[in-house]
Parts: structure tokens; sequence; C-alpha cells
């Protein structure tokens, strides 16, 4: 993947991840009305967190690779 792929990726992970927080964070202020959805709204948040993390991982590993060269 190239790093403009990379850059790409994380931008669009971040702003999955910021909904998912935002989806998490209506939930709660609805609480107790759908609090059979907290599992699973929470593992989406979680998921794509972990994604996004990982991500952000690999593009700065791959920046990291590019200044080298």
């Amino acid at each position: 993947m190239t790093l403009e792929e990379l850059e790409k990726k994380v931008k669009k992970l971040s702003m999955r991840a910021t909904d998912a927080k935002m989806n998490l964070h209506d939930l709660a202020e609805e609480l107790p009305v759908d609090y059979e959805k907290i599992p699973e709204t929470a593992e989406a948040t979680f998921n794509v967190y972990k994604e996004l993390t990982a991500a952000r991982k690999e593009l700065k590993a791959a920046k990291k690779a590019a200044a080298e060269v």
C-alpha cells in the first residue's frame, strides 16, 4: 500500500471512529432507553478504534521508511 493510500485509509477510519464515538455517546445520553444496544455499539466502537490504531502505526512506519530512503 502506498503512503497516499495509507493516509486515505487513516482519514476514513478516523471519520468512522468519530461516528462510532458519537453513536456510543448518544446511546449513553439516552439511557436507560435502548440499553440492550450497549454491547453491540461498544464492540463496534472498540473495533474501529483498534483498526485505526493499527493503521496509524502502519502509516507511521511507512513514513519513517520513506524518510530513510
